[in-house]
């Protein structure tokens, strides 16, 4: 009866713990039809949750980084590698009642159980999904080329509109003209990891031409370790103070060791 008693506890406080670290993590943006939780996860994945509904974004992880986190009635994928999209993940996951959004070329990947429930949506499409408009914009590596890691016209940025509230993700790429004609961002999120995509100076730049009220850096573990977030909040704070930079933990595990 002890050892019972002493396991039950002992989940109970794994639980507490659980729930206190996730709700650590939430941001909540006010829209006109009340709150939008933004979740990060890891590195370019990242959950919200609005009027009911979670959508997940890049899921990736294991299945074991979406504990307690509702399933998902909406996926988006922006791209085909593997961070992006992670079939082992989306495999671990509940995803029973998910439409997924996606361009061709992850289309292309997935095995008919999710093809069968995917739009495809393709750069500079609009589409509108559970009540949140969602448009593609190009995401791609410059100089363009066709042996880029990113081409143009294979993967989606995204630009979502929650009631009267703008995201956008950037998904991989560098600070092309189609982000830095950007207007009216309430929240980006922003890539920053060489050679993958740009480093933190094109990431400033074009943040301070778009800019967005909030901005997340957001997938930034590169080559060579981690983009120094503390440096982009500074060169986009000295050229305008009005930008809030939210820094979060899109790295739980490298921050445990």
């Amino acid at each position: 009866m002890k050892l019972k008693l002493t396991l039950l506890l002992t989940g109970m406080l794994l639980f507490v713990a659980a729930y206190a670290q996730q709700a650590e993590t939430t941001d909540q943006i006010e829209t006109e039809k009340g709150p939008l939780t933004i979740q990060p996860i890891l590195h370019g994945t990242l959950v919200f949750t609005w009027d009911g509904k979670t959508i997940y974004v890049d899921p990736y992880g294991g299945g074991e980084a979406f504990k307690g986190i509702a399933a998902p009635d909406l996926i988006l994928i922006t791209d085909i590698h593997g961070d992006h999209l992670d079939m082992k993940t989306l495999e671990a996951i509940n995803t029973d009642k998910a439409t997924f959004v996606v361009p061709q070329a992850v289309a292309d990947k997935l095995p008919e159980n999710f093809k069968k429930r995917a739009v495809v949506l393709s750069n500079n499409e609009h589409i509108q999904q559970l009540g949140i408009a969602i448009a593609a914009l190009p995401m791609y590596n410059l100089p363009e080329s066709e042996d880029s890691r990113h081409t143009k016209g294979r993967g989606n940025g995204y630009v979502l509109e929650f009631a009267d509230k703008t995201i956008y993700l950037s998904g991989d790429t560098e600070d092309i003209p189609e982000m830095r004609a950007l207007r009216n961002i309430d929240v980006a999120f922003v890539c920053m990891n060489l050679p993958y995509t740009m480093d933190i100076d094109q990431a400033a730049s074009a943040v301070l031409e778009f800019k967005p009220a909030i901005v997340y850096p957001y997938h930034y573990r590169g080559q060579d370790g981690l983009s120094d977030v503390e440096a982009f909040k500074r060169k986009v704070n000295e050229g305008d103070q009005n930008i809030e930079v939210r820094l979060r933990n899109w790295y739980p595990e490298q921050a445990k060791n």
